[in-house]
């Protein structure tokens, strides 16, 4: 390839991108700017709420007491047998997550969005006592990390259309 396509590939591709109208979701002018920072998430209730609330807190940041909107979640969690050997013993277990949450303002108390999101995970019990424990533990760390990047998405969806 000549220099001379080089440059005119570059210079294309530059123009592309710059006409776009993409715009980074907590970048300068983005409409999501108003979460990061700001939002204080309902204290977790037990291990699988702690796993979610570290992993919105990890998208969101952790706020720093002046948090203008508050996120009430409420999350279950489910085993489901999926997999069975010729002597049925279960070999494979889904593990089914699903949240509601509402983002209120803090001030009013107005709850200004909810949504629902769910999913699941897997894990296998093939192996020993031990690493089944594992697999188990890790399935719902994964699940929790869905789960948080689920309801993100969904709240900058919202952020963008309803600047906060």
């Amino acid at each position: 390839m000549s220099s001379c396509n080089r440059r005119i590939f570059l210079l294309s591709a530059a123009a592309l991108v710059g006409g776009c109208g993409f715009t980074p979701v907590y970048g300068p002018g983005g409409g999501a700017r108003g979460l990061h920072q700001n939002v204080l998430v309902d204290e977790p209730t037990d291990n699988a709420s702690y796993l979610l609330v570290r992993e919105l807190e990890d998208r969101l940041g952790r706020g720093t007491g002046g948090e203008a909107y508050g996120l009430t979640l409420s999350l279950k969690t489910r085993q489901e047998s999926v997999g069975k050997t010729v002597a049925q013993v279960t070999s494979r277990y889904n593990v089914v997550g699903e949240v509601t949450y509402a983002l209120r303002d803090i001030g009013t108390n107005e709850v200004m969005t909810t949504g629902k999101v769910d999913t699941f995970t897997s894990y296998s019990t093939t192996g020993s006592t031990v690493s089944e424990l594992a697999a188990e533990k890790d399935a719902y760390q994964r699940l929790m990390v869905i789960l948080a990047d689920r309801i993100v998405t969904d709240l900058q969806v919202y952020a963008t259309s309803n600047p906060l």
